[in-house]
Parts: structure tokens; sequence; C-alpha cells
């Protein structure tokens, strides 16, 4: 069967730049790239399926065969602050009330083809959302004359990640594939209502209010698959980071003027057919976000460096929001463990269900920062099926419940507190061929 791969990668393209941002579920990270994936909590590099194998474990890409793969998921996060009622002094207008962050449904599509090109090797492409942020709250949601949650105006941030990845796999014999995937990515990003930092800023101009700015980067990814016996497969994938071109409208918000790198990340796991119809998947991903100065800086300490500079007359420093050593969102590392289990329940029909459980990545007194950010999310709970519909196509869904993770802390006297819960629902079609 032959397939007009152009029309399809550039309607796929073109669907994931309109699909509008999303917020991911560990970190600014998709708990799962593929709906057979996320029905196992992200679970799965050891254990490739389809031909989003390529965003997990590119080495995968060499056992699935030639197919087509195009979905698309709807995505609702629900994110929300409270705070001590303002008196005067303190940086967020509350009431004490909770605020709630509006624009809750995103759809976020995905697609991936991979052609086998003979016994032992292939090429493939998956175009997919690598993750976000966004937060949107509304000035008349707050008191005070409808001010804004830092008293000016709609407040808010959205951050949309794009992944191109050309693929190349090869099984090396009967036991070990490698592959690797070139990732061309591309973000979007705005930020407004943040205008009250401009006394922080070194750059008050590229700080708010500048619709979007798009940043491109260029990195890697690269994965092995080894069979250990009959029955356990373990597996393994590192990506690099990728140092994007600076968001140059934000150069006096985010570290080192506008500079807003992917984190690199590692993936292992296994997979163990505890039966013949059932099949265990564990995975441990790690996420470097520290390595990324304007998600990782700490606020609190460089405010205080920034404030003191300015106070001794300095018009600028390092330490201040745009600086090399500037103020950003305190993300730590993170690490995710997911557990999955598949259960082929017939032979036209495959059920899933898996769960990750994590740390939120930042301390209690970076919260003033992460209202616009409120990655708090720690356990993932999913379930999905395949269903064959014919001899080369079938159907995939899953469904995803985050509960809700909240954290709470007092930077600057005022206590706050951000808290989020999410649901996911995802549909997708495969075709197969020789």
């Amino acid at each position: 069967m032959s397939i007009q791969r152009t029309p399809l990668l550039g309607a796929a393209c073109a669907l994931a730049l309109v699909s509008g941002s999303s917020f991911a579920t560990n970190g600014y990270f998709a708990h799962g790239y593929g709906t057979k994936n996320k029905a196992l909590a992200g679970a799965g590099v050891a254990l490739p399926q389809d031909a989003l194998a390529a965003a997990t474990n590119p080495a995968g890409m060499a056992r699935v065969g030639s197919r087509l793969d195009v979905g698309a998921a709807l995505f609702a996060p629900y994110r929300s602050y409270q705070a001590d009622p303002f008196t005067g002094t303190e940086f967020v207008n509350s009431d004490g009330s909770e605020v709630n962050s509006e624009r809750n449904l995103f759809l976020v599509p995905h697609f991936a083809y991979n052609r086998q090109l003979d016994d032992t090797s292939s090429l493939g492409i998956a175009v997919y959302g690598n993750g976000g942020m966004n937060s949107f709250y509304r000035n008349t949601d707050t008191p005070n004359g409808a001010a804004g949650t830092f008293f000016a105006g709609n407040t808010g941030v959205d951050l949309m990640q794009l992944f191109i990845a050309p693929t190349f796999a090869k099984s090396l014999n009967d036991k070990v594939s490698v592959g690797i995937s070139a990732i061309i990515a591309y973000q979007r990003f705005k930020a407004y209502g943040v205008s009250a930092f401009a006394g922080l800023s070194n750059d008050s101009g590229a700080l708010s209010e500048n619709n979007f700015d798009d940043a491109y980067g260029i990195g890697a990814r690269i994965g092995v698959l080894a069979d250990v016996t009959d029955r356990l497969t373990l597996g393994a994938s590192y990506q690099s980071r990728i140092y994007m071109t600076e968001f140059d409208k934000y150069a006096g918000l985010f570290a080192e003027q506008g500079d807003v790198d992917i984190p690199s990340n590692l993936t292992v796991g296994l997979a163990f057919k505890a039966t013949p119809t059932a099949t265990v998947v564990f995975d441990v991903q790690h996420i470097r976000y520290s390595e990324v100065a304007s998600i990782g800086n700490p606020m609190m300490p460089a405010m205080a460096a920034c404030q003191t500079a300015l106070g001794g007359g300095a018009t600028s420093d390092p330490s201040c929001l745009g600086g090399d050593n500037g103020m950003g969102f305190g993300w730590g590392d993170q690490t995710i463990y997911k557990l999955g289990l598949q259960w082929q329940y017939s032979a036209d029909l495959t059920l899933r269900a898996g769960v990750s459980v994590t740390e939120i990545p930042f301390e209690r007194s970076e919260v003033l920062f992460n209202l616009l950010s409120p990655a708090t999310v720690e356990k993932h709970f999913t379930a999905g099926l395949t269903q064959r519909l014919g001899k080369d196509s079938e159907f995939s869904l899953s469904a995803m419940y985050a509960p809700e993770g909240s954290i709470s802390g007092a930077p600057l006297g005022q206590t706050i507190s951000v808290q989020m819960h999410q649901y996911e629902l995802e549909a997708s079609y495969g075709m197969t061929w020789n």
C-alpha cells in the first residue's frame, strides 16, 4: 500500500501549530506520547507499539513495522491559586478566595509514520507536542477594582512546544535494536499581566504584553532495546538538551536574555511478559530542569540580590530578570516512576492501565512565580484499550486523571497556595501494511 507522506505530514504540522497550548503534567512535559503509551501512564520505553515510539525510544521503530498513527487528545487542566487578603503591602492581589484559571480545554494532535526499509531497519517521523504551560487569570476574578493578580490586568503565560522527529532505527541482531531521532523543536510563548516586576527587570520593555514570540532549536534522542530473555526486554532512551533561539520579546523576563532551552532527560525501563496475555512495564524518567537557568534559577535569592544591586545605584544586574543569573521558576530535577499493565483480552481487544508518581519540582519558597505555572500534579491514573478494526487497522483510546496536587508558601510574608488537577481523553487510528 502506498502513502502520500508529504500532504499527511503537512496536515499534521498545521494541526499541531493551531491546536493551542496545553499544560503538561510532569513539570511541563507530557505524561506520555501516543495513545497506547499514555494508557500505560507513559511507561513503555521497552515496549514499542506504534510509530509514536520515536518520542519515547527511537529504537522501538525497528520493531513496529510499516505503519501510520494519527490522533488527538482533549486535555483539561484546572489551575487555581489562593492568597492571604491584600492589605496594602502584599504582592498578590487577593481577598482570600480561590481564583481559577480560565481556558481549561485544549486539543493536542499527534502524527507518526514509519516505513520498514528492510528486515532490520526503518525510517520514520513523529510530530507531537512535547509539553507546555498555560495559565489565564482574568482580572475581573480578582478584588480591588478588578486590578488583576499582580495589579496589571489579565495575568498569565502561554508556552507551546512542538517536536518534529525524523527517526532511523536498526536491529543489530535478533535481540538488540538501536535508534536515533533528530529533534526539530519549535516553541511559542507570550506573557501578560507581569509588568509589576518591571522594577526588577534588566529590560522592562521586553517583560510583558509583547504578544507571541517564537524560538527554534535542534537536538537528538538516542535509544536501545535489548531482549534479555523471551519474556524480559530492557529499554533506555536519552534526549539531549535542546538549545533554543532566544525569546527576544521576553529578554527582560527569562534568564540569559530570554533563553528557554529544553532540558535533557533520560528514561530506563523494562517490559516483562508475566503471562502469555499480560505484560508489565515499568519506567523511570529523569528530567533535568535545573540545567536551564530560566526554569531552574530560584526566585527569592535572585530577587534579594537584584534589589540590593539596584538599591546601591546599579541600573542592571545579572540577578535581575533577564540577567544570566536572573530570577526563574526554581524548578529542580524531576524523577517520575511509571508502572503499567497491558492485557491481551482477546485476539482483537487489548486493555491497559497505569499509574505514575513524582514530586512537585519546586519548593514552597517558589510559589510566587509558579502562580503562572502551577506544576503541582504528582500522580496520574490511566486506562485505555486498542480494538482491531480489521487485518490492517485499529482504534485506540486512553483516559487520564491526575488528582489535585497543591503547595503553599509565604515567600514575601503573604501565604500563597497553588493547585491543579487534570483530565485527558485521547483517541487515535493506526494502520499497518507490508
